[in-house]
């Protein structure tokens, strides 16, 4: 029996809630108790109908029906302990019982239906922001084999801050992921203005280094605009990135900014590409004196695999508190998938490892390096 959530529930209020949950179940003990003890001279009756009612409230249709059956176990239980059958009081309390406990559990199943409702209209115009500032990768990147996964957390309809781009230029492809720290529509805000400066500089700068620093600048910018940010975000705001370029040599370049390392898959083992000096996130460049002037660069031969993803990835959790074991489950699926398939897979272990409970946003970009195809007008390989 899963209860409903309560919106917006979390620390002191969650705890608060959690409390009002158990109300009728400890009402239920209190007149179980006093119905078998000397103290059954008091009338329970009332406190005994306010168990489905007050369930009703916060525990949702089946908590409803849960308490409702608890009350008339112990009315059957304590009248036949009093001997109290075939008193018009037993009967009446019988009838009360019923009438609240249908009138509750009707009332709950449509308190639960409209808030369906409601957040299904609310997440559909979430998912239609997001869908505006993020676009599927294209299936042919130059030597690149591609597709991307992009998963809304099962906490709400709140939007999220993650982000990705891949996109083909003169330098090679160029790839992009992030994670911008919070949720609504100031991450959505970040993510469309990282994503603006990323999608600009790719075609102009042939550093790679630069490329990070232009994002870096732009949301800088942003975050100077008086009044457009609150405190919180100006005291705490930051911005995980990853930028990855394939150039037709068969290497993978990248530059690091506090973001999970992406995981090469060569040989059936995949291996994390830990850059060799941590780099902190955007925004938080002042932590630093010096900030890697090149981009790291490792083999990706024809035939490898490299997936970027976001930290929603790694701390997805199961009941027992265990991390998604990423790296386990990318080498039991091979290169044999093909991007497509291979992340509707990851999908699905996902879901199973959550129980279909995300509990942040999930952003993955897998790439295949396919054999040297003829050059294309921007430097890149053809695309099919």
């Amino acid at each position: 029996m899963h209860p409903p959530s309560w919106p917006g529930a979390g620390g002191h209020n969650r705890i608060l809630f959690t409390l009002m949950q158990c109300v009728p179940f400890l009402i239920a003990l209190a007149v179980l108790v006093i119905e078998l003890t000397p103290a059954h001279f008091i009338y329970t009756g009332p406190f005994l109908t306010a168990v489905p009612a007050l369930a009703a409230v916060t525990l949702g249709p089946k908590g409803t029906a849960a308490a409702a059956a608890l009350a008339l176990a112990i009315s059957v239980t304590t009248a036949t302990c009093n001997g109290a059958w075939g008193s018009l009081q037993v009967y009446s309390n019988f009838l009360a019982l019923a009438l609240v406990s249908a009138a509750g559990f009707i009332t709950s199943r449509a308190m639960q239906e409209r808030r369906r409702r409601e957040l299904d209209q609310v997440r559909s115009i979430a998912v239609a922001a997001q869908d505006v500032v993020l676009r599927p990768v294209p299936a042919r990147l130059g030597p690149l084999r591609a597709a991307s996964l992009c998963l809304a957390a099962g906490t709400g309809a709140r939007v999220g801050g993650d982000l990705y781009e891949a996109v083909q230029t003169r330098y090679g492809v160029r790839m992009i992921v992030g994670d911008v720290r919070g949720k609504g529509l100031v991450a959505v805000r970040a993510v469309a203005v990282a994503l603006g400066a990323f999608r600009e500089a790719v075609h102009y700068e042939e550093d790679l280094v630069e490329v990070m620093n232009r994002c870096s600048a732009a949301l800088r910018r942003e975050v100077a605009v008086p009044g457009a940010y609150g405190h919180e975000v100006l005291m705490e705001g930051f911005t995980t990135a990853l930028i990855a370029q394939v150039p037709d040599q068969p290497v993978v370049q990248l530059v690091n900014r506090g973001h999970p390392p992406p995981l090469l898959l060569h040989q059936g083992r995949a291996v994390p590409l830990t850059p060799s000096v941590p780099s902190p996130p955007l925004g938080l460049e002042d932590l630093v004196t010096d900030l890697p002037e090149k981009p790291e660069t490792h083999v990706f031969m024809p035939g490898d695999r490299l997936l970027l993803y976001t930290d929603g990835v790694i701390e997805a959790r199961n009941r027992a508190g265990e991390f998604f074991a990423l790296p386990e489950a990318m080498e039991g699926m091979g290169v044999g998938p093909t991007p497509p398939v291979f992340l509707e897979q990851l999908h699905q272990a996902l879901t199973r490892h959550t129980d279909g409970d995300l509990a942040d946003d999930v952003a993955v970009i897998l790439a295949d390096r396919l054999e040297d195809l003829p050059r294309s007008p921007l430097g890149g390989a053809d695309r099919g």
